[in-house]
């Protein structure tokens, strides 16, 4: 369970980056970023109490 939540946070983070860079949409690209980071094992994670 730990690998897909990783692998889906770091999917989130590079849709994320793209999306900033490539179609110049800061908010959207923030807000991959965040999921991102809260979806992740490591440090905050909405799947774990």
């Amino acid at each position: 369970m730990g690998t897909l939540l990783w692998l889906i946070a770091v999917v989130l983070v590079i849709a994320g980056i793209y999306v900033i860079l490539a179609r110049r949409d800061l908010l959207w690209g923030i807000v991959l970023i965040v999921l991102g980071l809260l979806v992740g094992p490591g440090g905050v994670s909405i799947f774990h109490p």
